[in-house]
């Protein structure tokens, strides 16, 4: 199963997407996290479409193939711009699958309409309170390397490191994260400036900062804006998102549900890629048949 590259519009940028079976299906979108790319999502695509969806996996500004804005214009609500000009070229409200960095722009874009964006929402390992230890551990391992990497073995070691995962046989896959320079070394696939006014202030951050205070009551807030079915795909061993967090964030949305993937952290789909798959498409087979209605 081969998806069709294509160019979408965000919020004043051109963001890379891949485009997945049937666009008469009805549609499922997919937001990665922070550092990652679409191709994250491409064997939970494959899935769904088997499954009889249509798939768009999305690259965020400043990732993978889409616009490096001129500017750094990564604060929040520009990725909620993103979300939003995405949403206005589908005829019907998608299913929105957020990661992380994803969800949180699902949420802050929903939290600024006054009508129900998203057709459904599952969020993964993603909610508005996050442990600030692993929120300190995850811009680290960001925030590391800037100079990069000799060979893309050498990256593998240090993600394996950071991950507690096996280092794979091939470090090929990382061709889909890292980009070759002119200087002969491999560097992450985002744009670095995407962590200014970030990485300092968290890593050195006791209890939390206004910045994050603010983040936190503004995604509440957007939270008790839904009104649509959603999942939290909570990572069992995740050090971002505490059972705590997920109970409130259930509280606040009405009829939302959570479940939690056993051997896996803050990764989800890359640590239980058949697990995590399994509980997006029981969540989906249980939605109200789709009437193929336009948005109104």
């Amino acid at each position: 199963m081969t998806p069709e590259p294509i160019r979408l519009s965000g919020g004043g940028l051109e963001l890379a997407a891949d485009l997945w079976g049937d666009p008469d299906d009805p549609p499922v979108v997919f937001l990665h996290g922070a550092g990652q790319s679409r191709r994250a999502w491409d064997e939970a695509a494959r899935a769904v479409v088997r499954a009889g969806w249509h798939a768009v996996t999305v690259d965020h500004r400043g990732h993978g193939d889409s616009d490096w804005p001129v500017e750094s214009s990564y604060d929040w609500d520009h990725f909620g711009d993103d979300v939003e000009a995405l949403i206005d070229r589908f005829s019907r409200p998608p299913v929105v699958v957020g990661a992380s960095l994803g969800g949180m722009s699902a949420l802050i874009a929903q939290g600024r309409s006054v009508t129900q964006l998203y057709r459904a929402l599952v969020l993964v390992d993603v909610t508005p309170r996050m442990e600030l230890d692993g929120v300190k551990r995850i811009v680290g391992f960001m925030a590391a390397h800037p100079e990069g990497f000799d060979t893309l073995d050498d990256a593998s070691q240090v993600i394996a490191d950071y991950t507690g995962r096996p280092k794979p046989d091939s470090p090929d896959g990382l061709r889909q994260v890292l980009r070759h320079g002119p200087d002969d070394r491999w560097r992450w696939h985002w744009d670095i400036r995407f962590l200014e006014g970030r990485a300092d202030e968290i890593l050195s951050s006791q209890e939390g900062t206004e910045r994050s205070d603010a983040i936190r009551a503004m995604l509440l807030d957007a939270a008790a804006r839904v009104r649509v079915p959603t999942l939290v795909v909570r990572g069992a061993q995740s050090d971002m998102v505490s059972p705590e967090a997920v109970r409130e964030f259930v509280d606040i949305v009405p009829g939302s549900r959570f479940v939690d993937v056993a051997d896996a952290g803050h990764m989800v789909a890359g640590d239980q890629n058949d697990h995590f798959v399994d509980a997006v498409l029981e969540f989906l087979s249980g939605l109200s048949p789709d009437t193929k209605a336009e948005r109104p």
